[in-house]
């Protein structure tokens, strides 16, 4: 693949510093300049970037922005969340007390939160306000709950519970463990049509690395946030056209209310057409219903998320070098895997996906279930040692 060879990264990478992102930010930020200083945010974001002029450029962005598009207040607050946390927290308290827009509201308060109880209380209030007329929102309700106020059920249910569940006949299930702190991999193992997990040429269960984080790390509820835990509709196997995704076959899922609950819950009889959360409900073991974390496909589906899959990429790792999740390579909230290409030829050389996919075959295709676990907050990557005990 062209893109993957050394010589065409490095052609790229330039083109983001030089053009992307210099040259777009070196424009006057006018109406008409808005959407180059959107593509340089995301440039900022794909490649780690930063330095005192980029910073200087930012506070150039925050004068006037209340005049600014909601568009370009979520895509710089969607940069500063992971790139910057803490440096501009005037600015983001100054935009949440003025934003009546719940997604603009949490992702201003989700900066915020990060550094600790300061601003707690008047993000709880300004978030119970919007919430009056509209108690049903599912980004509010998600940010309700993670201020500590929704009365959801916390701790995490026994994981047998989950792990041996049958949703259907010959389902086919994916389980992707993860950390709270999605900075650390995770790892994805397969459960067979016969209810068994996939075990390799040697008898050791199959698993590979899987990385849960977006590229922003914002919370799953919120777009191009980190994958959302709970339960998705895994229905197929394809290739994406994208340059950074790849040629690698890549699985495809879809969320609660993205899909109908017909195909969602594979049962042919349903003739309702409207969401709620007690569908969803309907798919967990007894002791998993009132486990609050567990609905985040849910409402992050309610909420308008879309189109997470889980797949392989062809990024360049160099560009998170010195990062936990080295050599793998986050993007926009999908579930990717490691994959290593030649410099030279730009072939694969290795692939995760290509074996994950692989196994997923054998084991009777992609019909079924890909669930995403959140084991707890260890700041390390999840290893076979952590699930060995409850597979057996």
């Amino acid at each position: 693949m062209k893109d993957t060879k050394s010589a065409n990264r490095e052609k790229l990478h330039r083109s983001l510093m030089n053009n992307t992102i210099s040259k777009n930010l070196s424009m006057p930020l006018s109406d008409s300049t808005e959407e180059n200083w959107m593509d340089a945010f995301y440039a900022m974001e794909l490649i780690r970037y930063k330095s005192p002029w980029t910073e200087s450029r930012i506070h150039e962005a925050f004068n006037g922005i209340e005049k600014r598009t909601l568009y370009f207040q979520r895509s710089l607050m969607e940069l500063l969340y992971d790139s910057y946390p803490g440096i501009f927290e005037q600015e983001a308290k100054q935009l949440l007390d003025s934003t009546e827009d719940p997604k603009l509201l949490s992702m201003c308060a989700e900066y915020l939160l990060r550094m600790g109880e300061k601003h707690r209380r008047d993000i709880a209030m300004k978030t119970w306000q919007l919430m009056q007329p509209d108690s049903s929102n599912a980004i509010l309700k998600m940010l309700f709950y993670r201020l500590n106020i929704f009365p959801g059920k916390k701790k995490l249910p026994v994981i047998t519970d989950l792990l041996h569940h049958r949703f259907f006949e010959k389902d086919k299930v994916v389980f992707s463990f993860q950390r709270k702190n999605r900075d650390y991999p995770g790892l994805a193992i397969i459960r067979d049509s016969a209810g068994n997990f996939v075990t390799d040429a040697y008898g050791r269960f199959f698993a590979v690395p899987q990385l849960a984080r977006s590229m922003s790390n914002l919370p799953g509820y919120l777009s191009n946030g980190n994958t959302p835990q709970g339960i998705f509709r895994m229905y197929g196997i394809s290739v994406s056209k994208s340059n950074f995704i790849g040629p690698t076959p890549n699985i495809q899922l879809t969320m609660p209310v993205e899909t109908s609950i017909k195909h969602f819950m594979n049962d042919s009889s349903i003739a309702d057409s409207v969401w709620t959360a007690g569908w969803y409900q309907k798919l967990l073991p007894e002791s998993w219903k009132d486990y609050f974390p567990f609905y985040e496909t849910y409402y992050a589906g309610k909420a308008g998320r879309n189109e997470i899959i889980a797949h392989g990429s062809t990024v360049d790792p160099a560009y998170y070098k010195g990062q936990p999740y080295y050599p793998l390579t986050p993007m926009l909230g999908c579930l990717c895997t490691r994959e290593i290409w030649n410099g030279e030829d730009g072939m694969r050389t290795e692939s995760d996906q290509h074996n994950l996919v692989d196994a997923l075959k054998k084991a009777g295709g992609a019909n079924g279930y890909y669930i995403v676990i959140e084991l707890n907050d260890e700041q390390r990557a999840v290893d076979m040692n952590d699930i060995l005990s409850l597979l057996k």
